[in-house]
């Protein structure tokens, strides 16, 4: 599989997701496996103004290959935007048409372009354009049931000078609800040439068989699959390269991962930061663990990583 000039022998690639696909998060998934990963979408009008959050999330580490994402609706802001990404050194730019959070959908950005398939060209062609690096497209199957666009979409972006597309099998009504649409992935897989990644629902390595054998997709793009679980993408490298199912992470990997994990937010962020998103993490490490609903509770009053660290102890003796 190819994006542009980029070679992938793996093909299972992380997501881009607000508030979670941070630096520590890219790389930590990129060491277990992830051939590709994604910044967390940053707007064109706050970048080109100078905000300084979005410099932060556009700093990229070892997680390469990497693609700024970044969403707006005004095709000359998107542009200089592209550009102004190119100061981070990404190998992509890829730009969000599948958002469906309303404070980005609500103002023209994100999924609400997929109610306007010329205007969504417009920014791509335009995109395309101002670098010369690959520029890629992420969207939804269309707005709600009555409007599916994806193929549609899926034409305008290669025509406009896409070199890939990833469709999430799902509405933005449907935001995270419901069944993933695998037909519409396969009807854009049959539409274009450029390739197409399948994107929902991707969470051990049966269900990245299934989109494969359903779509024909060329990659699959793993999201909240990959949430607490990093060796997710190594799991399925092995079940789809050399037919091989890994043994399970015992909880002394799991924990010592996690306590890694925040480490590298503490690194980048500061611990007070860290804490804070330490205890959206924790819970998904810790998901399924005997007494794992009294841990996520203790872990919401942690101020310190020490604090962290011990728990962690305490529940590698009390599981193993």
């Amino acid at each position: 599989m190819n994006i542009g000039n980029l070679k992938f022998d793996n093909i299972a690639f992380l997501a881009p997701m607000a508030g979670i696909a941070d630096r520590a998060f890219r790389e930590l998934c990129a060491e277990h496996g992830a051939a590709y990963t994604v910044t967390e979408m940053v707007s064109s009008k706050g970048l080109t103004m100078g905000d300084r959050k979005s410099g932060e999330l556009l700093t990229i580490g070892s997680e390469r290959p990497c693609a700024a994402q970044i969403f707006g609706d005004d095709p000359e802001i998107m542009a200089k935007a592209a550009v102004k990404c190119l100061e981070y050194s990404p190998e992509v730019i890829d730009i969000n048409m599948g958002c469906p959070a309303p404070k980005v959908a609500m103002n023209g950005g994100g999924a609400s372009l997929l109610k306007n398939p010329p205007l969504a060209f417009e920014v791509i062609k335009a995109v395309a354009e101002a670098v010369e690096i690959p520029v890629t497209v992420k969207i939804r199957t269309g707005w709600d049931g009555e409007s599916i666009v994806a193929t549609e979409l899926a034409e305008l972006a290669e025509k406009a000078g896409a070199a890939a597309i990833a469709v999430h099998g799902r509405t933005r009504k449907q935001m995270y609800s419901g069944e993933v649409d695998y037909k519409t992935i396969a009807d854009v897989k049959k539409a274009v040439s450029i390739p197409v990644i399948g994107n929902g629902d991707i969470t051990d390595e049966q269900s990245a068989a299934l989109m494969l054998e359903k779509t024909n997709c060329d990659a699959l793009m793993i999201g909240r699959g990959a949430l607490g679980n990093p060796w997710l993408f190594q799991r399925i490298n092995a079940y789809l390269g050399e037919c091989r199912v890994l043994p399970e992470v015992g909880v002394s990997q799991k924990m010592a991962t996690m306590l890694r994990h925040i480490e590298r937010i503490i690194e980048y962020k500061g611990e007070y930061t860290a804490m804070r998103e330490a205890r959206h993490h924790a819970g998904y490490y810790t998901k399924g663990l005997r007494g794992g609903a009294a841990l996520r509770r203790e872990i919401c009053t942690f101020e310190y990583f020490e604090q962290l660290q011990e728990l962690a102890f305490k529940v590698v003796k009390e599981n193993e």
